[in-house]
């Protein structure tokens, strides 16, 4: 049985407790003082009301004026909204500065107290559609984003590693990876808490009512095993970088386990990690993938799409394509280079022929 320190089950239990009330908190936060972190809002129309976020951008981005970049956004875990900015901003952008991953837009979307990432079954709280129907467009027409599937990854702790998968399952055109690290809920039944967690049945009622209205078939509904079973084949197609990446003290782990099983059994290729000697703790989480973890980066953001000859991932083999295509001909290896052979040639030119039209 996995345990965790009485301390880390009191910050759980406290935190948990606290969000039971402020779930459904305001759409604004206080401002983050992290080194690099804006504090940004926007008009968003799905909460009718005025949104904040935070964003980091690499130093690079000031320095190539003209340059465009992959964004991360990072899901934060329950209780404070911008507690965790500092211990992920400097570690992302350590990692930068040594080389580690390529340069990237981090943008940390507030996802309130206890959320979980979703829409409220009363509808009055749309969070998950909030950030993908109204944050995503906004950060791509504010800031020199790659806005297409290649230069986007979805990653989050806790609360934000279970809405990782839950909104990352669910649009597989919008992200070419999801890292879901120390992700929680991911029990079937949100109201038995897994061993270790010790959280006062109380505290949990107030989410599973604040959120999913006490029904237990809504939570189903949002939860990423069900979604998982429904775009399997999807994420197997367009070759979805996943990553579950779980302490093994954590005590979520043995529902991420149980998780892990199922995509096996649905053939979804994702990479499963154990971090010896681990609780549930955000920035050993973080170290605990090793010099290995940033691997994962560099192939979510080298995932092509679902259609190899739809270069500019916009869903159609058309003109945009056939133009990359005849700027890029001769030696190389980029997009454009359809059948991998390093050459972009008449080869590649017929196979985009013959894609000609929708790429689903």
């Amino acid at each position: 049985m996995t345990t965790l320190s009485t301390s880390t089950v009191a910050t759980i239990a406290l935190g948990l407790a606290s969000a039971a009330h402020a779930q459904h908190g305001p759409w604004t936060t206080a401002v983050s003082t992290a080194p690099g972190v804006q504090y940004r809002t926007f008009q968003s129309p799905n909460a009718d009301a005025t949104v904040s976020f935070h964003a980091w951008l690499p130093p690079q981005y000031t320095s190539a004026p003209t340059a465009r970049f992959p964004v991360l956004y990072w899901l934060h875990g329950s209780s404070s909204p911008i507690a965790g900015i500092p211990t992920v901003s400097s570690w992302f952008s350590t990692a930068m500065a040594q080389g580690k991953i390529p340069p990237m837009i981090i943008i940390f979307p507030n996802g309130m107290g206890a959320s979980m990432w979703c829409d409220t079954k009363d509808g009055d709280y749309l969070m998950e559609t909030v950030v993908i129907d109204d944050l995503i467009p906004h950060v791509d027409a504010t800031f020199r984003t790659i806005a297409e599937r290649r230069g986007r990854i979805l990653e989050g702790f806790s609360m934000g590693g279970s809405g990782t998968g839950r909104l990352g399952l669910r649009r597989p055109d919008l992200f070419a990876g999801i890292s879901m690290l120390g992700a929680g809920p991911m029990q079937l039944d949100f109201m038995t808490a897994p061993l270790g967690t010790d959280v006062p049945p109380r505290n949990r009622a107030a989410i599973f009512e604040g959120v999913w209205g006490s029904d237990p078939d809504y939570y189903l509904e949002q939860h990423p095993w069900t979604i998982a079973q429904r775009r399997a084949q999807v994420h197997i197609t367009q070759r979805t970088q996943i990553r579950l990446g779980t302490g093994a003290l954590d005590a979520m782990l043995p529902p991420v386990v149980d998780f892990h099983v199922l995509l096996n059994a649905l053939s979804v290729p994702h990479e499963h990690i154990v971090i010896p000697g681990v609780a549930h703790n955000l920035a050993l989480t973080l170290q605990g993938l090793g010099e290995a973890g940033w691997d994962f980066y560099h192939r979510a953001l080298a995932t092509p799409c679902m259609e190899p000859s739809d270069v500019d991932c916009s869903g159609m083999v058309d003109g945009f394509d056939l133009g990359v295509l005849l700027g890029a001909w001769g030696p190389g290896d980029g997009a454009a280079d359809i059948n991998g052979d390093r050459m972009i040639d008449g080869i590649d030119l017929a196979l985009m022929v013959a894609a000609w039209g929708p790429a689903n």
